[in-house]
């Protein structure tokens, strides 16, 4: 007798579509509850994705009114934007690596002139090896050693070039006639061999306008009778760094400033620096680095942007302009302050900033510092000296820093 005849094969049958079903009915919730996922995903995918696609546009469209600004700006003559813009040519040019990129620049909205200032590569950018030579007997390959005759010429020329393709390209990219006039100054930053201080000499220094500039075919001239062509000194050694002196300077129009105040006269025998008032501990750091030599003015005190005061070391071999920030307090000063001054020295192209206090400064700030390169903190104990040394006065600075635990 067959099992289906007694109905085993039919419940077998049943268990069998019964498990299918609930195993479809699972398939169906499982597909749902994913589908439910993949719906949410997607929605929220889409929207962060037009979210995305909104600040985008938000962006380019803030990118496209500040640059259509900038270019009404310019167009009038901005100072701001015209400065702006002479930094972006010079960011957008092309060197070689090792070439150094430091740079700064002034305009005078009246007549048009550009001064800009750059620093030149070092005599170490011409390799000292003219050739490389096999010698088969050794196995080995060495140097031809150029001629120190044919590397000072290669070097002045690449100086003189660098000099020239800087104007160029300032006149090429002002295609609005904005700059009429371009004064240039080419720097190298190095050290001085004899004393092992950090100096900036200038070794090239040119002024031409645009029509004189417009009548020179650059690829056919020879680049330093070019210069000499043109309103340029040049210096006679500087493969020796020997310096010439700038035809034209930066001067502090850029900076709003305030008439001097002569602290100095009002002193006493032995004066307190805390005692003064913060506008007159300020006009008597000025006075102070008129002292050491620099050309200094007083910053108006509501708009300063961190500035105190400017100084000027009009001294060709010596960098320029100097941001001076004074902290009269008897506590120590911030890392914060120091890290903004380092800001303020960017944003105004400064060659240096000089964070003066009556208290001192913490580690931190030494260590940044050092490793910023442009930055000089001067504590009391370093104005006491300043002030005996450069205008015979004993001050009392402020109050003495803890001392500090040893490593």
């Amino acid at each position: 007798m067959r099992l289906g005849a007694l109905g085993f094969g039919r419940r077998g049958y049943d268990a069998e579509v019964e498990a299918a079903r609930k195993r479809f009915d699972r398939a169906l919730r499982d597909h749902a509850r994913d589908e439910k996922k993949r719906v949410e995903k997607l929605e929220k995918s889409r929207a962060q994705h037009e979210e995305r696609n909104h600040e985008e546009a938000t962006r380019i469209e803030i990118w496209n009114t500040d640059l259509e600004q900038r270019r009404s700006a310019y167009q009038d003559r901005d100072v701001e934007a015209v400065e702006w813009f002479a930094d972006q040519v010079l960011a957008a040019s092309v060197y070689p690596h090792g070439f150094p990129k430091a740079h700064q620049v002034s305009y005078q909205a009246d007549t048009g002139d550009l001064l800009v200032e750059i620093d030149l590569p070092l005599e170490d950018v011409v390799p000292a090896a003219r050739a490389y030579r096999y010698v088969k007997t050794r196995d080995e390959i060495t140097p031809v050693p150029r001629q120190d005759k044919e590397r000072k010429e290669l070097y002045a020329s690449v100086l003189a070039q660098t000099a020239l393709r800087t104007v160029y390209e300032f006149f090429a990219a002002d295609t609005e006639g904005v700059v009429q006039s371009i004064a240039l100054n080419g720097h190298v930053a190095t050290i001085d061999r004899a004393t092992g201080r950090d100096v900036h000499p200038c070794l090239i220094t040119l002024q031409t306008d645009r029509d004189e500039f417009k009548q020179l075919v650059l690829t056919q001239v020879d680049p330093r009778a070019c210069l000499k062509r043109l309103r340029s000194l040049i210096s006679p050694n500087p493969y020796e760094l020997e310096p010439v002196r700038p035809l034209v300077t930066f001067d502090l129009s850029k900076f709003r400033l305030m008439d001097s105040l002569d602290v100095v006269a009002g002193l006493d025998s032995r004066p307190v620096l805390m005692d003064l008032t913060p506008t007159e501990f300020e006009h008597l750091i000025r006075q102070l680095f008129e002292a050491i030599g620099l050309d200094s003015v007083n910053t108006q005190p509501s708009k300063d942007e961190g500035v105190d005061a400017v100084a000027m070391n009009t001294d060709p071999v010596m960098k320029g302009l100097c941001i001076i920030q004074a902290k009269r307090t008897k506590n120590v000063v911030p890392f914060e302050t120091v890290s903004a001054l380092a800001g303020v020295v960017e944003h105004k192209r400064a060659a240096k900033g000089i964070l003066v206090t009556t208290s001192w400064f913490g580690r931190a700030s030494e260590a940044f510092a050092n490793e910023h390169g442009r930055l000089e903190l001067l504590d009391g104990a370093n104005l006491v000296h300043l002030f005996k040394e450069h205008m015979n006065l004993d001050v009392i600075p402020g109050p003495i820093p803890p001392k500090r635990r040893l490593q």
